[in-house]
């Protein structure tokens, strides 16, 4: 089965490939020759949907997901603008440096957040499945670890479903430990688990 996801970010790609089911073939965005879609949702839903029917056509079917941080203390912010959040030319230093700087005077107790991810598969034949992730934590007060990507150095992990990982920022996982409890993950297990419940087979059981 050829899969196009829709992004021509590595970090996710990377985690997206040890998350499906063996015998896809993916391609990004820029492998499939398709631009990047505008993403003009104002939901993750929606936007995850628009850009899994704008890669529909270069494959069997196509996977999108919309994921972003939020943030209790600021209203739900950066919400589905995180990737924008200090700008349309922000790398993830921008966005994490004014994060830092809009939560400068939030004691801990009050610095609770979480990442919410929404997975749209979108078929040749024109189905559609979303699923929903989320992981709950708190923004800490400096940027700790090396791994992954985005919010991740500053999202220390307080989640109830995984307990053995609090304190430590999603930076600070490995990526096996990462791809046991992230946003994405779980949105992408669930997508599989509905998949399955509908009769759709994605890809061969490992």
């Amino acid at each position: 089965m050829r899969v196009v996801v829709a992004t021509n970010n590595a970090g996710k790609l990377e985690e997206l490939r040890a998350l499906l089911p063996a015998g896809i073939e993916l391609l990004t965005l820029a492998e499939a020759g398709l631009p990047s879609p505008d993403e003009t949702g104002v939901t993750f839903e929606e936007n995850a949907l628009i850009k899994a029917r704008a890669a529909v056509g270069a494959g069997d079917a196509s996977i999108a997901d919309d994921s972003g941080l939020v943030v209790d203390a600021l209203d739900g912010r950066p919400g589905v603008w995180s990737s924008r959040f200090a700008g349309d030319d922000a790398n993830d230093d921008d966005n994490n440096a004014l994060l830092l700087h809009e939560l400068r005077d939030v004691p801990d107790e009050k610095r609770t957040a979480r990442f919410v991810s929404v997975v749209a598969l979108v078929t040749r034949d024109g189905r559609s499945f979303v699923a929903t992730g989320q992981v709950e934590g708190r923004i800490g007060h400096e940027p700790r670890g090396t791994g992954g990507f985005g919010y991740d150095p500053l999202m220390i992990v307080e989640d109830a479903d995984a307990v053995e990982f609090s304190g430590r920022t999603m930076a600070e996982l490995t990526l096996y430990e990462k791809n046991r409890i992230s946003h994405r993950a779980r949105a992408y297990r669930a997508l599989l688990n509905t998949l399955r419940n509908e009769g759709f087979e994605l890809g061969t059981a490992t």
